[in-house]
């Protein structure tokens, strides 16, 4: 069991469901799918403390009702919400606009800038995971990883150039179209810094590849029936964390993320569903 924060956020999901793939100047038919809990502190953390992890979120909210259904939500499933700001103002639905094959097109509102505070106490956490575009996000993860050596920290590649430092990088290739123009090890240093061990390129079912200072090495993905592919990229960083938390090799962590994914898309949510409950409650 080990002490995991995570910065990223916290969404409160509209579903609408399309009756034919999404193209320009269409008319599409959907079904309302209701409101679920998203956003990547949600499907990423949820697996987490399915595992046995004590995982802290750390993002922000509005002082509204859906503020309030956010937060209740996350924590009756178990993630520890004491850190979440609840910043002045409304908190607007994420739309998740869903296609016949599984795909979707996220909708989201402008969010106010997020200012992280103080750094917290390193020494209490065991990782530290940043999904989030909060100022200061650098800080704190510089902090982490000079304050104690033993907290692992794992980032996702931001959407643009800002600087991630990190142990463990993560990126999908679509990430990576239009923005590395050199070899995949040394752009990741240019983000990550000289503390970076590994960085993993995810490509679907293609799989994923580590890349390090000593080469590169392919994991496969594992397979399965895609239902709805939101929230499987958070769910393959909540399995490597969990492997890294393990002490397992990053080779074996990264299978750990990738059969974390095969649930999640074998799954109509964005959070993980009972398929990976019931493989860590087996474990």
């Amino acid at each position: 069991m080990a002490n995991i924060l995570l910065l990223a956020n916290i969404n409160c999901d509209r579903i609408l469901r399309l009756d034919k793939p999404l193209q320009t100047g269409g008319r599409f038919h959907y079904q309302d799918g209701g409101l679920r809990l998203g956003g990547g502190g949600a499907n990423t953390g949820l697996g987490l403390v399915w595992a046995k992890h004590n995982v802290s979120l750390v993002s922000e909210v509005g002082s509204d009702d859906i503020g309030d259904w956010i937060l209740a939500k996350a924590s009756t499933l178990g993630l520890d919400c004491r850190l979440v700001h609840r910043f002045s103002g409304n908190t607007c639905e994420m739309l998740l606009v869903m296609t016949p094959d599984g795909e979707r097109t996220i909708i989201r509102p402008q969010r106010p800038i997020f200012e992280l505070s103080h750094a917290p106490n390193w020494q209490q956490w065991d990782a530290f995971y940043i999904n989030s575009s909060a100022n200061g996000a650098d800080i704190w993860a510089q902090d982490a990883i000079d304050s104690n050596p033993h907290c692992k920290v794992i980032a996702q590649l931001a959407k643009d150039q800002r600087k991630r430092p990190c142990h463990v990088l993560i990126a999908s290739i679509t990430d990576m179209q239009g923005r590395c123009n050199q070899a995949p090890w040394q752009f990741a240093q240019s983000i990550a810094g000289d503390a970076l061990q590994y960085f993993i390129v995810t490509d679907g079912d293609k799989g994923a590849i580590a890349y390090s200072v000593e080469g590169e090495q392919h994991v496969p993905a594992v397979m399965a029936e895609v239902v709805d592919t939101t929230g499987a990229g958070d769910a393959y960083a909540a399995g490597v964390i969990h492997g890294l938390c393990q002490n397992m090799p990053i080779f074996d962590a990264m299978h750990q993320g990738a059969l974390w994914a095969s649930f999640a898309v074998a799954t109509p949510s964005s959070i993980p569903g009972e398929a990976l409950k019931k493989h860590l409650t087996a474990s």
